[in-house]
């Protein structure tokens, strides 16, 4: 029986650890094809090897996602190598936990490169490359009758309203929900669904980091933090790399065509909005 993404081209960034890992994973599991970028190489050199015994077309690419034409480069090798891009999903990005007057401007152009320039110019060559594959008398009718195409991006509930020890974190995931916003828009005449995922707490390597800048920065203790956090969720548990993939899944198969535009939070019911 064939998965829900069956010969799909998916390009994953972020993909070496975290919830682009357990993406890439579950694409995997549906007959993805995958592209995989990291800044990370050797973390990703391990997945992929995971992935290649497990019988799935990967290949990888190092990413800097804050260089535009790094991103540019790696769109033209994957419709190089596979032919074909259908689905983005962009997990790339950093976080910054610190006191807002603290707060320096290396700090800020490195959040913003990264989580916001990052994801624009992402978005941007990715759906460059989707409306080259689309028919010309479908670009000519504007609109269609399928999706040409899937694309999601991962904010986070710091984006849904600001946060006082996290100033260019917050303000970088805002911008994503306005980025997603505008690219749905932008890109509706080609059917081109664009859709957002706002987690809150997820345990993986960036969770872990967080926890540590905000223990500088606050002088409390981390894991206690980290509770009390959890706690103020209504499941009263964190979100899993599966739960995340799962709704990744969602937005990137068929079950989704008409949304777009959309954030999704995936929060155990943190933020209602």
């Amino acid at each position: 029986m064939s998965g829900q993404l069956e010969g799909k081209v998916a390009f994953i960034t972020g993909a070496a650890s975290g919830i682009g890992r357990g993406i890439a994973l579950r694409f995997a599991k549906e007959g993805a094809r995958l592209a995989l970028a990291d800044i990370q190489e050797h973390l990703l050199q391990e997945l992929t090897a995971q992935l290649k015994q497990n019988g799935t077309e990967v290949r990888t690419y190092r990413l800097d996602i804050s260089k535009p034409r790094e991103i540019q480069q790696v769109v033209d090798q994957i419709l190089k190598e596979f032919g074909a891009l259908n689905i983005f999903v962009n997990t790339a990005g950093v976080v910054q936990s610190n006191n807002f007057l603290d707060v320096t401007e290396e700090e800020w152009d490195r959040v913003i490169d990264i989580n916001q320039k990052g994801t624009a110019f992402a978005v941007q060559a990715v759906a460059r490359a989707m409306i080259q594959q689309i028919p010309e008398e479908v670009k000519r009718a504007g609109k269609a009758d399928r999706s040409y195409g899937k694309i999601v991006n991962f904010t986070s509930i710091s984006g849904r309203r600001g946060r006082a020890y996290q100033l260019a974190y917050a303000a970088s995931k805002a911008a994503v929900i306005s980025i997603t916003q505008s690219a749905a828009l932008a890109f509706a005449p080609y059917n081109i669904n664009v859709n957002a995922i706002a987690p809150s707490v997820v345990l993986t390597p960036m969770w872990d980091e967080n926890n540590r800048q905000k223990q500088r920065a606050m002088g409390v203790d981390a894991q206690k933090a980290s509770d009390e956090f959890i706690a103020r969720i209504p499941l009263k548990r964190p979100g899993t790399v599966d739960d995340m993939a799962a709704a990744a899944l969602f937005l990137c198969s068929s079950e989704s065509d008409y949304i777009t535009g959309q954030t999704l939070n995936v929060d155990g019911g943190f933020e209602m909005n």
